[in-house]
């Protein structure tokens, strides 16, 4: 029976991964080259190189934020992955057991270098991707009081018994005094049930937002693509910048607000039990720009996920994913634009288009 074309792009993509290893390992060698010419012949196989080979590229493009702190880091992955190169221990010549690529014959004590190799690909592939995501996080937590990390929630009970749900990969810090009580939320996302203070009004800051309330439950999330309120139950009022204009009066129960940092804002309702959806590992996007909707889903894996189509970012994501399972998650959402997940490692998720 033939194989379907899913299966066969799904394993000439695997095959593809492969030899990119089996490359970084021996990059001089004629016989492989040749063996890799022949695959190539394959036109199925031709196209999954030429997808790894960009993929490759617009990861190693990534211009890295606070350099100093993470060249030296990434200097020691190149120089591990050298030593791993120059080893002793020279693999037996590889043998293609079919076209796709797929079987590898080596000496028994070269697999466990083989999976090192393996390992310090995705480490130096991911590790200026990790600067950009990592760096910023850095400065961020140390101006935090609070801290969550990925996978991670957490219930925190403030000094007026206050209950706040912190989202995963959040950052926040704690504003209470005589005169007024409040939190700067720093990134990521959280659910606040603010306990009643008619004298004393509870404060959300949020980059220029700012959210005033006297007792009620609401939604907090802010990204590098703006900041979004959301209303559970009571009133809320939202004010903008240093002279506190309001860009809302108010938000009743079941309506939220986005405001980009281009200052667009968007205004509307939703069914309130969607407000803070993540507490029941749930990510709900309504026409939600990709872009933002792979962010909240990167509080959730351990590893990096790259966009490598810049034309999907501001593309419209609308569906229900289950947290749980990220990875799973992310497939869902990018066939939803016809995009697809490569797994270049299983640190390294790639999104692009067929």
């Amino acid at each position: 029976m033939p194989r379907h074309n899913h299966s066969i792009e799904q394993e000439a993509s695997r095959a593809a991964s492969l030899w990119m290893i089996r490359l970084q390992e021996q990059p001089h060698s004629p016989d492989l080259q040749q063996e890799l010419d022949d695959w190539l012949a394959d036109p199925a196989n031709a196209a999954a190189w030429a997808e790894t080979q960009r993929m490759t590229s617009a990861v190693a493009g990534a211009t890295p934020t606070h350099a100093e702190s993470w060249g030296p880091f990434l200097q020691q992955a190149r120089a591990t992955s050298d030593r791993v190169q120059r080893g002793t221990d020279q693999p037996r010549r590889a043998v293609i057991g079919d076209r796709s690529g797929a079987a590898w014959q080596s000496a028994p004590g070269r697999r466990v270098n083989r999976r090192r190799a393996l390992a310090i690909v995705g480490m130096a592939a991911a590790a200026s991707v990790v600067a950009v995501v990592t760096g910023p996080e850095i400065v961020r937590n140390l101006q935090a009081d609070y801290t969550t990390g990925v996978a991670e929630s957490r219930t925190i009970r403030l000094p007026d018994d206050s209950t706040l749900n912190v989202a995963p990969g959040s950052a926040f810090a704690v504003n209470y005094t005589a005169t007024e009580r409040g939190i700067r939320l720093l990134n990521g996302e959280i659910f606040l049930d603010v306990q009643p203070n008619a004298n004393l009004p509870f404060r959300v800051s949020a980059g220029d937002l700012h959210v005033t309330v006297l007792g009620t439950a609401f939604n907090v999330a802010r990204s590098g693509r703006g900041v979004e309120v959301g209303v559970a139950h009571g009133v809320v009022r939202v004010d903008r910048g240093d002279d506190m204009s309001p860009v809302v009066e108010a938000l009743q129960a079941g309506e939220f607000l986005r405001v980009e940092p281009s200052g667009h804002t968007r205004h509307g309702r939703q069914p309130v039990s969607e407000f803070g959806a993540w507490r029941q590992y749930q990510l709900i996007a309504q026409d939600q720009a990709f872009d933002d909707v792979v962010d909240r889903l990167r509080r959730y894996h351990s590893g990096v996920i790259v966009v490598a189509d810049g034309s999907l970012g501001d593309e419209p994501v609308t569906g229900v994913y289950n947290l749980t399972d990220p990875e799973a998650a992310l497939r869902a959402i990018a066939r939803s634009q016809n995009a697809v997940v490569r797994a270049v490692t299983p640190w390294l998720l790639v999104v692009s288009r067929f």
